[in-house]
């Protein structure tokens, strides 16, 4: 996997950083957040299918960070993440139960081998043996899901799926973990590499979405 350095030495808070790089960036969720009911029932069934295959199953992003981290600082809000995310997966398999199977967009469609890739290049991310990797996954996936949330919400909505408010630890909370961890150079550029990789897994799946809706457009 490529290191990617997005993040420079007098980088943005890390706040800022997920909201310029992260879903939030994606034109896809942008056109969404101002008119949700752009979506039809194709496009919904393919937001839940794909984030459920990339984030749906156990053990996640921060259960795999949480084996692969000694620190005593982080462990609270370790556990308290992969709680939320218990939740979340939860949510998530009811969505997609609710909005249906998706359709393929062309006989050659390969969406689903691409996100399961998405997928395996999270998973080896986060049980990187480098310190403060699977950490910076885990920071990156909790601030991002700030962005998706609100989707997810609508989805729920749309669905007749009753939404349920979010357990995730706070920004703050995250962002303070994540200075107090980064006094070593070292950890501090795992933890970035870690962030930028779940944010371009992420910015991938967006574009994906957006190709998908297109083609049917098209079609």
């Amino acid at each position: 996997m490529p290191e990617t350095n997005l993040i420079p030495s007098a980088r943005p808070s890390l706040m800022d950083h997920v909201a310029e790089h992260g879903s939030q960036s994606a034109s896809y969720v942008q056109a969404i957040a101002s008119d949700f009911e752009m979506l039809s029932g194709s496009d919904i069934a393919d937001m839940a299918h794909f984030l459920c295959i990339l984030h749906g199953r156990h053990p996640g992003v921060v259960d795999h960070a949480a084996t692969k981290t000694a620190d005593v600082v982080a462990r609270e809000w370790l556990v308290k993440a992969m709680e939320a995310f218990t939740a979340e997966r939860a949510f998530l398999t009811r969505l997609t139960v609710a909005a249906g199977p998706i359709s393929g967009v062309r006989t050659e469609d390969q969406s689903n081998a691409t996100v399961l890739a998405q997928r395996k290049a999270l998973e080896m991310l986060s049980q990187s043996d480098r310190n403060g990797c699977a950490l910076g996954a885990s920071f990156a996936l909790v601030l991002d899901w700030q962005a998706i949330r609100p989707l997810l919400e609508q989805t729920a909505i749309k669905l007749g799926v009753e939404p349920r408010a979010p357990i995730l630890p706070s920004s703050e909370a995250t962002t303070a973990l994540n200075a107090e961890l980064s006094q070593s150079s070292a950890v501090e550029r795992a933890i970035n590499f870690g962030v930028d990789q779940i944010l371009t897994q992420h910015r991938g799946l967006w574009q994906l979405l957006e190709a998908r809706r297109n083609a049917r457009n098209a079609d």
